[in-house]
């Protein structure tokens, strides 16, 4: 199932998008979940990663598109954005919010199939990396697997060093080490799981994870470097 965000103020071209929508998806087969937003507001201040495509119209009454766009970003790097628009001139500023493509008014049901199959396309492609929610108190953000160097517990909170930043979330280790099952991820003490691929080195008791030094437990060592090497190994096949 595909989730999209239609974000339009003018309820004809929300009306017409969404039979656009229903079209395309008999035409190519693909489940299409449709939720639709009457302004950038109603997506923005309460967003959640829940989608894989948003169709954003850029000119509407309380929030414009790209100001909705530029929030949506900081909880979700990952989301196929799309704007619907009467000018061709925000194309251009469409490229700081990493948005995929433009539409133009009047929306024609051949460009708009045509943009819709290319961010199946992108989806698709990133549907084969792993990804894990996590909520904090400024919101939800989707992490991929491959972005995250390490996690740990501090004062009964998890700690999220990503290479885009750190996040702080409730939690238990326990929890995250089971939504991390991948054999990148490995347990190098009580209170700290670390992605195998982001390990530069090992210097002395510490494992060097994105140019952290992070501590390997007495206890743990042996198997970590364990894990370590046969991941390189099979990394390296």
């Amino acid at each position: 199932m595909i989730r999209i965000a239609l974000v339009e103020d003018d309820p004809i071209y929300r009306g017409q998008l969404q039979e656009y929508l229903d079209r395309y998806a008999q035409e190519s087969g693909e489940k299409l979940a449709v939720t639709s937003f009457a302004d950038g507001d109603e997506i923005a201040l309460s967003y959640k990663a829940d989608y894989d495509i948003i169709l954003m119209d850029i000119e509407m009454k309380f929030m414009d598109g790209m100001t909705a766009a530029e929030m949506i970003r900081q909880k979700d790097d990952q989301v196929v954005i799309i704007f619907i628009t009467n000018s061709p001139q925000y194309a251009i500023k469409g490229y700081a919010v990493d948005a995929l493509d433009y539409v133009l008014k009047p929306v024609s049901y051949y460009a708009f199939s045509q943009r819709i199959a290319r961010a199946l396309a992108r989806m698709h492609r990133r549907r084969q990396q792993r990804y894990l929610t996590v909520s904090t108190r400024e919101g939800t953000h989707k992490l991929a697997f491959d972005r995250i160097n390490y996690v740990e517990v501090q004062t009964h909170e998890l700690i999220y060093h990503t290479r885009d930043g750190v996040l702080t979330a409730a939690g238990t280790m326990k929890e995250v080490e089971k939504s991390l099952d991948s054999p990148a991820f490995f347990r190098c003490s009580k209170g700290c799981l670390v992605n195998l691929e982001q390990v530069d080195g090992i210097r002395g008791d510490d494992a060097i994870v994105a140019g952290d030094a992070v501590p390997i437990s007495r206890a743990k060592k042996k198997a970590f470097l364990d894990a370590l090497n046969n991941y390189i190994n099979e990394v390296g096949k």
